[in-house]
């Protein structure tokens, strides 16, 4: 490669790297692999080392890739937050531990010793305790500048507000999510349709850099803390006894900790640790080698963006081949129909796959998969196996092409794909897959408002088929329900009579409880008003409910083909049996004095829920909604009011007290 060849690549490198970074540390959201980037800063390395006169300052492979997010306040760390030195091979450890080892004879360094530790694939954080309490917590950023995350920090569990003793110290620690809590938490995002996180450390970051403490603390975080960065009146002499303190004053350090003496025994304990990988509770992505020596880590010092006293072997991805065997489809609780492969069973990092998702039907068209195919598996963040590459020059002309499903496998009901989505799901409101999730929504405060019949109890219900379908509800029986807890014959009642107060609501809850894609509390009630009855509105054609206010083509279409379905009308007919009210409740409105104006609802209000004040908004033909804008008529300003009313005086919105409201429905 000549120097013009040379220049040419770095710059399309340093493009490559910077994008990649960016997706990785900055959005948590990376589109290739960690192999995948390595590999690229490998070849920049490389060819930076081979042509100097094209190394900058700025290159990724001078500084650490992330950024401060915007909403986070900056913080400089007073010692800087490196990253490691990468490697891939035995043979670049070796010729590490020769150069420390030559430098130890030159300083006349004895008793030699390392450190090799699981190198965890999570978020770097640092930990502030001023006389042992917990003071402030900060994210790596750049390395010399990271956010300030101490309220999200406060949020983890493992993390100690006070510490054994009254020190000031500055800890360093990875933030991470477990395997198990990160395979729980996506198969609930695939319930509720979320998107995935791609694997558990960008999940870890994006908890953990979440403006709002309150969403950081549903996330299942954990943190091993492996270096001291600062201490006050204390000294060391090694690491291993560093850590040894850390763990007496109440922190949760690594718990892979292997000393050695020689390389032979480095060796040994990077192989342990890449052999008990799937043993391991969380994921990792290498093993660390540390000097473990500090005086003598003093002596061979930094560059600007590593230390010269420890370097991060990092394991090659294990990739098999086997035999895509078949692909059947599962039904998830929201009605996703996802396809899954079923593979020819293969040992991959530790553990027999015989099967893995496929995602979608997208997914399958872009692998170009096919029935019969040998493709290559990995697992992605020692967790999740996935299928990589197809090896299409091994096809022999039997592999049969896949289509999604037409109709439901479980239940039968016509299966869509809706204009601009990946996924295809079952239409039908009975289906067995989707029943759970029904029934959850079906009871729900904003639904029928059933009292008392909650997640745990539908379970029981379900477990013990007492139920079988959503109007089975309404056939419970008294000594059914008290079966399911200890002297239940209270509860039994209260939920006996909860359940035949649903039956008198109004219409507009039913329609809601119905749970018909795109159309929610408001929408039910416009329908509700409209129609009186659930007969004119399950005869109601597409034309003519797309021509009502806020309801429009995509939402009418969505509620004609709900309305057409077999077991929508089965179910709307047992629920008639059963004496559910299917009928408008709610009085002819024939005062429409905020009709054509928007209510936006902000702050507490004493004599009126959120609830109430926007049904009787509704009464008179006025809209809330959610934000202010220039088509904002009202702000309903409460106590402790926040954004939306500073807004509001900034657009020049007419701001309204509660009292001031009550006189507009009373006088009009």
């Amino acid at each position: 490669m000549n120097k013009k060849q040379a220049k040419e690549r770095i710059e399309e490198l340093r493009k490559q790297v910077e994008y990649h970074a960016k997706k990785y540390y900055d959005d948590d959201k990376p589109e290739i692999s960690d192999f995948e980037y390595d590999m690229l800063m490998v070849e920049l390395r490389n060819l930076e080392k081979e042509f100097p006169e094209f190394k900058t300052k700025d290159s990724l492979t001078q500084k650490v890739g992330g950024h401060v997010k915007e909403g986070f306040t900056k913080v400089t760390h007073e010692v800087p937050l490196q990253s490691l030195q990468d490697v891939f091979t035995i043979k670049e450890v070796r010729d590490y531990i020769k150069k420390i080892e030559e430098k130890a004879e030159e300083k006349g360094i004895q008793n030699r010793k390392y450190v090799v530790e699981t190198k965890i694939d999570g978020l770097s954080a640092a930990l502030e305790y001023k006389k042992g309490k917990f003071v402030r917590g900060a994210t790596r950023g750049n390395g010399l500048v990271g956010e300030d995350v101490t309220e999200n920090l406060k949020t983890v569990k493992k993390i100690p507000m006070e510490l054994a003793e009254k020190i000031d110290i500055t800890v360093r620690g990875e933030v991470f999510i477990s395997k198990k809590d990160f395979k729980k938490m996506n198969q609930e995002r695939e319930e509720n349709e979320e998107e995935l996180f791609a694997n558990a450390r960008n999940a870890a970051a994006g908890s953990l850099r979440q403006l709002d403490s309150n969403i950081t603390a549903k996330r299942p975080l954990d943190i091993y803390i492996f270096n001291v960065q600062k201490i006050e009146g204390k000294e060391f002499n090694s690491h291993y006894e560093e850590l040894n303190y850390l763990k007496k004053l109440g922190f949760n350090v690594n718990p892979v900790l292997i000393e050695c003496k020689t390389m032979e025994d480095i060796e040994k304990a990077i192989k342990k640790i890449g052999d008990d990988r799937e043993k391991l509770t969380f994921g990792i992505d290498g093993a660390v080698v540390k000097v473990d020596d500090l005086e003598f880590r003093e002596i061979l010092g930094t560059t600007a963006k590593t230390p010269r006293w420890a370097v991060a072997y990092k394991y090659p991805p294990e990739k098999k081949e086997t035999i895509l065997k078949d692909i059947i489809c599962q039904v998830g609780r929201t009605g996703v129909i996802t396809p899954m492969a079923i593979l020819e069973p293969i040992k991959v990092a530790g553990s027999t796959i015989s099967k893995t998702t496929l995602h979608n039907e997208d997914f399958i068209k872009e692998k170009d998969l096919k029935i019969g195919d040998t493709v290559v598996i990995q697992k992605a963040g020692d967790v999740i196996p996935e299928i990589v590459e197809v090896k299409k020059g091994k096809r022999t002309g039997n592999e049969k092409d896949f289509e999604m499903p037409r109709v439901c496998p479980v239940c039968g009901a016509e299966a869509v794909r809706e204009e601009g989505e990946v996924a295809v799901r079952c239409t039908g409101i009975e289906c067995p897959a989707k029943l759970f999730r029904n029934l959850v929504h079906f009871v729900s405060r904003e639904a029928m408002n059933i009292d008392g019949l909650g997640e745990s109890i539908i379970g029981q219900l379900l477990e013990r088929k007492l139920i079988e379908n959503i109007a089975d509800i309404y056939t419970l029986k008294l000594e059914d329900i008290a079966s399911l807890k200890k002297n239940g014959k209270k509860f039994a009642q209260n939920l006996i009579d909860s359940i035949n107060r649903s039956k008198e609501n109004d219409l507009y809850r039913l329609i809601t409880a119905l749970g018909i894609r795109y159309v929610g509390t408001k929408a039910s009630k416009i329908l509700a008003r409209k129609y009186k009855n659930i007969d004119n509105l399950m005869n109601a054609t597409s034309t003519e409910l797309a021509m009502i206010n806020d309801i429009g083509p995509i939402v009418a279409d969505s509620i004609r083909e709900f309305f057409l379905q077999e077991q929508t009308i089965d179910l709307i007919e047992k629920l008639k049996k059963a004496g559910v009210n299917t009928k408008s409740v709610e009085e002819e409105n024939i005062d429409n004095r905020f009709d054509g104006m928007t209510f936006v609802l902000t702050g507490s209000l004493e004599k009126y829920t959120r609830e109430e004040a926007s049904s009787i908004i509704e009464k008179y033909g006025g809209k809330t909604s959610s934000s202010v804008s220039k088509k904002t008529s009202y702000v309903l300003a409460g106590e402790e009011a926040g954004s939306k009313l500073t807004k509001a005086q900034k657009l020049g919105i007419t701001i309204i007290s509660e009292e001031e409201f009550e006189k507009m429905v009373k006088n009009g």
